[in-house]
């Protein structure tokens, strides 16, 4: 009797520890979902605070988190608020000042470094689609110019005097407050928010007319990363790879290679790719069928194309192609 009480007292010590211990892998799934979350996402919080027609988006955003080299298919203008950062775009770097204002085209890498330990990162940030931008434009006015990389004397960085900084910041903060804020259910809060949206896009492009002052960072190794990147993004279809590009500019494939990822934020190899990738979404996006993309490229073969694209994008380049064509549909 005393053996039968013991071993049911061992089965339920058993059973109730293999019960804690499932509980706790449960939780530890969770809170490690929870931290991937946010790693894609962002530390903090992200308001969506802007959106027309689908068309258009601005966020304030506050964070400490990091962010690697991307892109985006939209045009974006990025007011900096707060925080201690250097942004790289392609291979220029700017050293950030609360009320500057980055402009940054669909086509350019870019990447934010963010100095951890002083103060939180915040920034406002507003997304235009293409082709929303192109039909706000008149024959007389194309407001996509001040995003226009090729333009002579263009710069990213719009460092503002303090009245027209002041104004942009305040026809930012409106245009949230009429589209998603307080007055978004006010009569004509449409109206108001694309007329915000206009004076907003007009300013910006007379300051950038008026070739305003560079403040890229100087650095000794900028010119020859500048000059390959130009290669590469001229040579895109073409073999490209770091003993190709050291030989062309006659550098040491190592020290090009630890230059480069100092300026640009990744690797000569990743860069290649992701422009080839750029340049394919942009193909796909007009309707070009993905067999006619990866040769115009630089893909070798279909199937890298593929595995690169899915890989960069979690989505096929035929998947891609049926959802380009059916935003292209709703914008009319």
């Amino acid at each position: 009797s005393h053996f039968s009480v013991s071993s049911f007292t061992s089965r339920a010590v058993f059973v109730l520890l293999l019960f804690l211990l499932v509980l706790a892998l449960f939780y530890s799934f969770l809170v490690f979902f929870f931290l991937l979350f946010f790693f894609f996402y962002g530390y903090g919080a992200h308001r969506d605070l802007h959106r027309v027609d689908r068309r258009q988006r601005q966020m304030c955003i506050r964070d400490r988190g990091e962010v690697s080299l991307h892109h985006h298919d939209f045009y974006e203008i990025y007011l900096f608020l707060n925080g201690s950062v250097e942004y790289s775009i392609e291979s220029r770097i700017y050293r950030l000042l609360p009320g500057d204002i980055l402009l940054i085209g669909p086509m350019e890498l870019h990447q934010p470094r963010i100095a951890k330990d002083h103060g939180p990162y915040e920034r406002m940030v507003l997304w235009l689609d293409k082709r929303y931008l192109e039909q706000l434009s008149t024959p007389q006015t194309s407001l996509t110019r001040c995003f226009d990389a090729s333009a002579p004397g263009h710069t990213n960085l719009l460092r503002l005097p303090p009245a027209q900084r002041a104004e942009s910041q305040t026809l930012m903060e409106r245009l949230a407050a009429e589209s998603e804020g307080a007055q978004a259910a006010a009569y004509g809060s449409d109206v108001v928010a694309r007329a915000c949206l206009l004076q907003l896009l007009a300013g910006l492009n007379r300051f950038a007319l008026a070739a305003p002052a560079r403040h890229e960072v100087e650095d000794k190794a900028g010119p020859v990363v500048a000059e390959v990147l130009h290669y590469i993004n001229e040579h895109y279809p073409d073999e490209l790879s770091l003993d190709l590009l050291s030989a062309k500019f006659f550098i040491s494939k190592y020290h090009l290679s630890h230059e480069f990822h100092r300026l640009v934020g990744t690797s000569v190899y990743r860069y290649i790719i992701q422009k080839r990738l750029v340049i394919a979404k942009q193909m796909l996006a007009n309707g070009v069928a993905p067999t006619d993309v990866y040769g115009h490229c630089g893909f070798g073969d279909y199937a890298n194309f593929y595995r690169a694209f899915k890989a960069e994008y979690h989505i096929s380049p035929k998947q891609f192609l049926g959802r380009a064509g059916n935003e292209n549909t709703f914008g009319g």
